[in-house]
């Protein structure tokens, strides 16, 4: 990743480092030493942004010395100096903007991708970013940050991580020399069906593994049953492999959101609870079980600080399964609004897992408080008035009043 060159650097800086350049070039060069650091928790990826460091000192016959605080692959705090850059200030300045681009971005996806590879060790990933990338030096820098993040998790946690991505140009970053891929969409509505496409890829590459994009037709269960029943001799030797990538806009064969959520809260309850919305946990629960409880949460934290057991806090607060402490329905629709309160699966499952205080943010998943504030006061509208009945109380001017006192009558 050489771009850009000694030649167009003046094009790509910040103009305030090109104003600087131009300060010290009349009033003399100063030796400087930068430290690089990140706002956020970051693994450290300097490669791409160090070669191109070096390219330019060639360019400019300048050297730089460079401290590196971490190894590659190394975890790093947010705010703690990752590295520190010496030498001429004149040839530095214009060179902060570019550094940087090269050098955040590739960190923060090594960190993420070895979060992601650290929860799921047991899961093979394959990098195709490319597609999603702003041009070929962003793949390049992406790719890079996978293998980065994907090395980390194999140490730490023994993971299977990344084992390829799908160009030729970046997998050598992989230990590869071309990418991995098999079939796109494109290739399926070609072939007018998915177990046509399966024996038309076979045909042209015989004897290697495959596998096959199975959703095209929104027949994901059937098509895939069905090509492994063609093609039984590669299922056994483990060479066929089904791909899913069923769109947001629909569900898989035979689910609706109802079903799939059920079933994830069956077989995988915590895989989906930070990344849905309150109505849409509600739709997967019996009706009668929707937007209740709170009422008795108290109770769950008094079993927790007196220390019970394990599985003692559902006994102490009497809730059975699928039952919420507090119906809910003695609080009025401000108050429970207010509460935010919860499906009685969800909260069932927190008293058991002693969660009673943790929740997590509704949009991103993240494990951040979601704080409820209560509604403003709403403006109490005027009372309506009655105009007929202030006249009466209120004669013209000059005009006998009336009474009705009986001291008036008598």
């Amino acid at each position: 990743m050489t771009h850009p060159d000694n030649g167009e650097i003046e094009r790509f800086t910040d103009h305030y480092f090109n104003r600087t350049k131009q300060v010290i070039g009349r009033f003399g060069d100063s030796r400087v030493t930068y430290a690089i650091f990140m706002r956020r928790p970051v693994v450290f990826a300097p490669r791409l942004a160090l070669e191109w460091l070096e390219e330019l000192g060639r360019s400019r016959n300048t050297s730089v010395e460079l401290d590196l605080r971490y190894a590659e692959g190394k975890w790093v705090g947010a705010g703690e100096p990752m590295m520190y850059i010496t030498g001429s200030f004149f040839h530095l300045v214009d060179l902060e903007t570019i550094f940087l681009q090269k050098l955040g971005p590739a960190c923060v996806a090594a960190y993420n991708a070895w979060t992601m590879c650290a929860d799921l060790p047991k899961t093979a990933f394959l990098a195709m970013d490319a597609r999603h990338c702003a041009g070929q030096e962003m793949a390049e820098m992406m790719a890079y940050a996978a293998s980065v993040g994907s090395a980390r998790a194999k140490r730490k946690v023994g993971a299977v991580g990344f084992i390829g991505n799908a160009t030729h140009a970046t997998a050598h970053f992989f230990g590869r020399d071309q990418g991995l891929g098999t079939m796109p969409h494109a290739l399926v509505g070609y072939a007018q069906s998915t177990l046509r496409a399966a024996e038309m890829y076979h045909e042209t590459f015989p004897g290697e593994s495959m596998t096959v994009l199975v959703d095209y037709f929104a027949r994901e269960i059937s098509d895939s049953l069905e090509v492994c029943r063609r093609f039984p001799e590669l299922a056994a030797k483990g060479m066929l492999s089904l791909r899913v990538d069923t769109t947001g806009g629909r569900y898989i064969e035979g689910l609706d959101p109802a079903s799939s959520y059920a079933v994830l809260e069956r077989f995988s309850p915590e895989s989906i609870r930070g990344y849905r919305s309150e109505e849409e946990r509600g739709a997967a629960l019996p009706r009668r079980h929707r937007r209740v409880g709170g009422g008795d949460l108290p109770f769950a934290r008094r079993a927790r600080s007196r220390g019970l057991r394990q599985g003692a806090d559902r006994g102490f607060v009497r809730l059975q399964p699928g039952q919420v402490p507090g119906h809910g329905r003695s609080q009025g629709a401000d108050r429970c609004c207010r509460l935010g309160l919860v499906p009685a699966v969800e909260l069932d499952r927190d008293l058991r897992h002693r969660r009673h205080r943790r929740v997590r943010r509704r949009e991103a998943g993240q494990d951040r408080p979601r704080v409820f504030t209560p509604r403003p006061p709403q403006r109490q509208r005027p009372a309506a008035i009655d105009f007929c009945r202030l006249a009466r109380g209120h004669p013209r001017a000059g005009a006998k009043r009336r009474t009705s006192s009986p001291l008036a009558t008598a």
